[in-house]
Formats: C-alpha cells, sequence, structure tokens
C-alpha cells in the first residue's frame, strides 16, 4: 500500500462521485477524488445511441487510470463495454443495490394509476420498449441528463413521470421520491444495474487485499452472466436488451428480454453458478437461433 492519497477517477456527476467514495471509504485507504469529464457528460443533448451509447461514460476515466493520472476508477458497471479492456482489470464487483426501475410521478401515482395518456420519460430504449408494452396507452419521451434534471421534469410539470434507475436514488438518498417501485422480475432491469465496477491497472496490485474484501462473488457471478448476454448477442449498453440473474444454491437462474419496434423475445434459463459466462453464452445462443438479431435490428 502507499502513503500517498489514493486517487480514485470519477465522472463529475452526483451519483458518480457518491458512487466513488462510497467504494474509496471501502477500500480503508485514504483517497482523493479526481473528476474526470466524458463525452457523455458534456454532450446532455442527443440521445445515448446518437453519439455513441456503448462506453460514453466510460472511455475517458479509463484512459485517465491508463495514463497513471488516476489509481482507481469506479463505474456504475452496466455502462461499461462488454469487451474486456487491454492493461486494465475489473478488480472489485461490490454487493449489488436495487437492480429494479423505479418510477417517479405526480402526486404518487404509479404505474397502473396514470392516466391514459400520459407523458413518461426515459433514456433508456429498453424502458421505453417494456413501457409501451405494459402501458401502450402511454406518451414515452426521450429524455437525458442527470438525477435532478430527470426529476425536475416532473416536479416543474414537463412531464407527468419518469423512470430512472433504483439503485442511484438509493444512493442519493432519493428513495422517498420514488412513487413506484417495479419487480425486476416482471419489468427487467438493464444488464447489470444496480452493480458498480472498481477497476485498476492489469500490472497494479497495491491495493488487492482491499479490493478482494470489497468483491461480491454473488454479485459478480450474477452481473458476469448478464453481460455475457449482452456480449454474445453482440449489443451494446445501451441496446433494448434486459436481462436479471440470481443466486440459487449452486445455480444461477436468469431471465433475459430483447426488444424491438413490432415485438419482443423472453427468455428463462439456469446453470451452475461457477460457469456464469457458459449460461449468458447458451441463452444468446437460443434467442439469436428465435430470431433477437433481427428484433434488435428493427429499433425501438
Amino acid at each position: 500500500m502507499t502513503d500517498a492519497p489514493v486517487r480514485v477517477g470519477t465522472r463529475a456527476s452526483k451519483l458518480a462521485l457518491s458512487q466513488s467514495a462510497w467504494a474509496a471509504r471501502h477500500l480503508g485507504v485514504e483517497f482523493e477524488l479526481v473528476h474526470v469529464s466524458t463525452h457523455g457528460d458534456r454532450d446532455q443533448t442527443s440521445p445515448l445511441t446518437q453519439i455513441g451509447g456503448t462506453g460514453v461514460f466510460v472511455s475517458a476515466v479509463r484512459e485517465a487510470l491508463l495514463s497513471g493520472e488516476v489509481d482507481v476508477v469506479v463505474h456504475s458497471l452496466k455502462d461499461l463495454p462488454t469487451a474486456e479492456p487491454d492493461g486494465i482489470r475489473l478488480a472489485a464487483v461490490p454487493p449489488r443495490e436495487s437492480p429494479s426501475d423505479a418510477l417517479i410521478a405526480r402526486d404518487g401515482l404509479t404505474l397502473e394509476t396514470l392516466p391514459a395518456g400520459a407523458s413518461v420519460g426515459t433514456g433508456s430504449p429498453r424502458r421505453a420498449a417494456q413501457l409501451r408494452l405494459q402501458r401502450p396507452d402511454l406518451d414515452v419521451q426521450p429524455i437525458r441528463g442527470n438525477i435532478d434534471t430527470r426529476i425536475a421534469n416532473v416536479t416543474e410539470g414537463r412531464l407527468d413521470a419518469v423512470v430512472l434507475a433504483a439503485a442511484g436514488l438509493n444512493r442519493l438518498g432519493l428513495t422517498d421520491r420514488v412513487t413506484d417501485e417495479f419487480d425486476p422480475t416482471v419489468f427487467l432491469p438493464a444488464p447489470a444495474q444496480g452493480a458498480l465496477a472498481v477497476e485498476v491497472r492489469e500490472d497494479d496490485h497495491r491495493f488487492d487485499d482491499a479490493l478482494a474484501a470489497l468483491d461480491c462473488p454473488v454479485t459478480r457471478a450474477a452481473v458476469t452472466a448478464e453481460r455475457q448476454l449482452l456480449n454474445s448477442l453482440e449489443a451494446g449498453c445501451s441496446a433494448p436488451v434486459a436481462a436479471y440473474a440470481v443466486v440459487d444454491g449452486a445455480q444461477l437462474r436468469m431471465q433475459a428480454g430483447t426488444y424491438g419496434s413490432t415485438a419482443h423475445m423472453l427468455e428463462e434459463a439456469a446453470g451452475p453458478m461457477e460457469d456464469p459466462r457458459q449460461l449468458g453464452r447458451r441463452m444468446a445462443e437460443t434467442m439469436l437461433g428465435r430470431g433477437a438479431r433481427d428484433l434488435l435490428s428493427e429499433g425501438i
């Protein structure tokens, strides 16, 4: 270990700072947060699918790590591209926060009680597709911005509701704003939603003991299966793909969905916890055999 503060690279959003500080505190070392500006943070107007989708919040932070500007980086794991980066290792996956999506609506409304024609904002094609499946009478609108900006769309009357990840709201102490939290086995989340990723340079072993203590094998197994499905489908992190895995004894059970403009596909399977990638690959092969690639190419 080093006597100098550990430099933790992070985006400057309120959520990223909160997540990075939480992970750094659990390493049990003196640390400083180093703000890294990303393309996704600088462009708050274009849809994510237009400005790069996969990795739009990640590349600059990883570049700071590889250059030695920072020692450790913390991400929302669902934002990471599924391809393994050169020179970087995923050193810890802490215990998962809620994987669910959550509704923040005016007047305490829920997804069931929103009136026909109500406007609901989301920046996620996956969420948009599932909202339209469950409530085709809603007016689903694309939005961007940080959590506060998105919530302001409701409090300032521009939208009737927004859908956000429950994990981010919980981490920022905004749970009381939630008017409806969706069952993740019904409204399937994004692969690895609610999980964090702590990365270090491949050859840096100064923090191995602390990182090993922070790592949660159950969470790592579940999100590895989910992300392997995404990788095998050759879909990016902003694609309309959902996956949710849970550990059941020695087994890993996963549900997954892909969504297009005219149809959707759901799949369930189980496999041994010690080989989560095999489960993800097998489910993807099944879904590809049923036409998942054509479905995803339709767009939402």
